[in-house]
């Protein structure tokens, strides 16, 4: 065989053997989750006068309510109302991760009124293998 010929097989060998190598590899099927999501409402209402709730829909759709402090207080922000609702955020965050959930997609949104007050909304949406 010449040199030239051992190069051209060679060089449609790869190609083909490419073309082989992934052509017959089985198609991956995309993982299927069922999901899980909880809300928080925080109000930003002053002087205390708003209501903050965690909200989470079970298995059976069910809504369970966890009370929220407010962030406001009769004096201004209430910092350790701040703090106290964070730690009871991520201890339900820790809940859902220890019963087998992932934190798929965290939303925030803020809805304001005209005489001052309003609500913080975020929603964690969790997600688990089927």
């Amino acid at each position: 065989m010449t040199t030239n010929f051992r190069s051209l097989l060679l060089g449609a060998a790869l190609p083909l053997a490419l073309f082989l190598g992934y052509s017959f590899r089985p198609t991956p099927v995309a993982e299927s989750y069922t999901y899980r999501q909880f809300s928080t409402i925080e109000s930003v209402v002053p002087g205390g006068l708003g209501r903050s709730r965690v909200i989470i829909s079970d298995q059976s759709d069910q809504e369970v309510g966890k009370d929220l402090l407010n962030f406001y207080s009769m004096v201004g922000i209430n910092f350790k109302n701040v703090a106290s609702n964070d730690r009871l955020i991520v201890d339900q965050i820790n809940e859902f991760n220890n019963d087998g959930w992932e934190l798929h997609t965290v939303t925030t949104g803020v809805q304001s009124g005209e005489k001052g007050g309003g609500i913080f909304i975020t929603r964690y949406l969790f997600r688990k293998p089927v």
